[in-house]
């Protein structure tokens, strides 16, 4: 597992960068080609409009022709003659108004109606007609596509007169946020896909890193069990061939010894099997509790008792100050005891000798506050993170120098969930631990 978990996640990552880039090289593409038929429809939308401007001008009534009445004494040579007889320009021929329609229509022929445009019909440098913002428009070359399109005139052969070049000007404002609002969806649903594949990765080695560790915790777990029922059996197996050898059975005084030796390592066993099938029970969620009205002083005073040996083996002692003026609370008595009884086995397990472990209580105003705070050898943060874990035991140089599955903090954390309170921890390396513990007071009738 630990050779293939990293090829796994290399493979992954490879995998994964590779989607994101085809993805974005697909986008990039796609909003090219995307730009250029824009760009292509936008030039149809010109070609259309100036030849229709052109047809229009060429078949409308020339005013060349109508100057030509009776009495009037054209002179080619004339500055001023050639000048009135010069044919109007489409700028003088159509309104503004008319012009947009023009455009809108054409637009509309394309698939692009809604399309936001400004335009105008130059001649001789002069801008004869223009839309309101076309000036703005007309600035701004980085965001807004320009079009300019020469307006071609036929030329009057009967009087050798021609007409003035015109240029017709097309400018979309922003054409670029307008392809890319077009293709909203498109983009939209690849940058959720993308994520999903992102999201479907992290799910992925999430798992494999929770496999990893269960495995490491199942193998220490077993370990630690292999550890639990070897001593007590090995025990068992001592005493019962004792018992077989003929000077014991003689000496009533040894055989009562050697049978209280297999009794207490058969009801070790048996409170190991019971720790086991809690913590399963547990698992599945099955835990019932029998709550009741329960003073929890009584219930600190009484395990702080049970210790006494213990904590004389540590030269040790026990200081309560139990402050709190209400401590009766809805709970589980049994649960409760052993709760306090795992908090009390925890930090005799974890520390040295003169061991000094202090519990005090006191009271908020909906609250009772417990806090056990001992000398021992301390937690780091990682084991901090960790310490409410099931199975976890802190690393302390030698597998088997302390007795149990891991599951008595674990214990502790469920515990305190199903009678809805708070517990949290504060420790330093070498200095000791603090367990603070808050629960709701009972609600009086």
């Amino acid at each position: 597992m630990k050779k293939v978990f990293p090829v796994i996640v290399v493979l992954i990552t490879l995998s994964l960068i590779g989607v994101i880039y085809i993805q974005i090289n697909w986008v990039i593409t796609m909003v090219e080609n995307k730009q250029e038929e824009f760009i292509h429809k936008v030039t149809g939308v010109m070609n259309d409009v100036g030849q229709e401007l052109v047809q229009q001008k060429n078949f409308s009534p020339n005013l060349s022709m109508l100057r030509l009445r009776p009495g009037f004494n054209f002179r080619p040579t004339d500055p001023l003659s050639i000048e009135l007889m010069k044919p109007p320009t489409i700028g003088q021929i159509f309104t503004q108004s008319q012009l947009e329609e023009k455009f809108q229509k054409a637009f509309n022929k394309y698939g692009l109606g809604g399309t936001k445009f400004e335009f105008a019909i130059a001649s001789d440098m002069n801008i004869e007609k223009m839309s309101r913002n076309y000036t703005h428009a007309f600035e701004d070359t980085i965001h807004n596509l320009r079009n300019f399109l020469p307006l071609q005139m036929m030329d009057d052969g009967n009087l050798n007169v021609t007409s003035t070049p015109e240029v017709l000007v097309l400018i979309v404002p922003n054409f670029k946020n307008i392809v890319i609002k077009k293709m909203y969806w498109k983009i939209a649903g690849m940058i959720f896909f993308t994520l999903m594949i992102i999201a479907a990765f992290y799910i992925t080695v999430r798992t494999l890193l929770v496999q990893k560790k269960m495995s490491e915790i199942k193998n220490d777990f077993i370990n630690n069990m292999t550890h639990e029922f070897k001593t007590p059996l090995a025990t068992i197996s001592l005493a019962v061939d004792a018992l077989r050898n003929e000077k014991v059975i003689k000496d009533r005084t040894k055989s009562d010894y050697f049978s209280s030796i297999i009794k207490e390592e058969n009801k070790r066993m048996n409170k190991q099997v019971e720790t086991i099938l809690q913590a399963a029970l547990m698992e599945r969620q099955e835990l019932q509790l029998k709550l009741q009205p329960v003073h929890v002083h009584d219930i600190i005073e009484d395990v702080t008792a049970n210790f006494q040996l213990q904590l004389q083996e540590k030269k040790g002692e026990a200081v309560l100050k139990l402050n709190a003026a209400h401590d009766l609370l809805e709970a589980d008595e049994v649960h409760f005891t052993n709760l306090i009884n795992n908090l009390m086995d925890n930090a005799v397990k974890y520390s040295n000798d003169n061991l000094v472990i202090k519990i005090t209580t006191h009271n908020t105003k909906k609250t009772l506050i417990i806090r056990f705070e001992d000398n021992g050898i301390g937690m780091n943060k990682e084991t901090q993170r960790r310490i409410f874990e099931k199975f976890y035991r802190a690393h302390t140089g030698n597998l088997h120098n302390v007795k149990g599955f891991g599951l008595g903090l674990s214990y502790v954390k469920t515990i305190v969930d199903a009678h809805e309170g708070k517990i949290k921890v504060d420790s330093t390396v070498g200095k000791g631990t603090v367990f603070t513990m808050e629960f709701p007071l009972k609600k009086e009738a």
